[in-house]
């Protein structure tokens, strides 16, 4: 079948504009935000990161709160970014319970997909990385880039739970990232 403009039908359910300008057969439809960038911060450190792949993904993501994201939003995109702290040697809660309302919703629907993580900790970061990497398993998503892990060294409780300010290297790794998974899913690498 032939190729042409998308332009979304007046009243036609679920469809959306594609984006690059093509669709395929009626009810068919691209997906227009590739990128979820899903996070949570308590001290500012993993917004911040998430707020630069953000940016540098050129409108290609979609920055969406932990506790806001619903399956609908994670069906609606290529792909995931997961931003959050370590607290006590996991993820955060409010990941952990982003992955509760959403995993068996989700099960069987996003085989395949590629996501990447950024944690933010105050030294080892690895039980986080561990824990977010056991659920995406059961989703079958596909790792496309090497977890990051940010040591913000934060050992002391006032540290701990102070503000954080993400060192400028970390910040534009966190750009980088973001950027090149967003145009790896726009060019069809993963």
């Amino acid at each position: 079948m032939p190729f042409g403009l998308a332009e979304p039908a007046v009243g036609e359910k679920g469809r959306t504009s594609a984006f690059h300008g093509f669709a395929g057969a009626r009810g068919w439809a691209m997906i227009s935000v590739m990128l979820a960038i899903i996070w949570h911060s308590r001290t500012g450190a993993a917004r911040a990161l998430a707020e630069a792949a953000h940016v540098a993904s050129k409108g290609r993501s979609r920055l969406l709160p932990a506790e806001l994201v619903q399956a609908a939003d994670l069906l609606a995109v290529s792909g995931y970014l997961l931003v959050c702290p370590e607290n006590l040697g996991t993820m955060s809660g409010a990941m952990k319970e982003f992955f509760d309302r959403n995993y068996y919703p989700l099960l069987g629907r996003v085989e395949g997909r590629p996501y990447a993580s950024i944690i933010s900790a105050g030294t080892d970061g690895q039980g986080a990385q561990a824990q977010l990497d056991r659920i995406v398993t059961g989703w079958r998503l596909r790792r496309v880039a090497e977890p990051m892990i940010v040591n913000l060294g934060a050992q002391t409780p006032e540290a701990i739970l102070a503000p954080k300010i993400v060192p400028s290297s970390a910040l534009v790794a966190a750009a980088n990232l973001g950027a090149a998974i967003a145009e790896g899913i726009a060019m069809g690498v993963f």
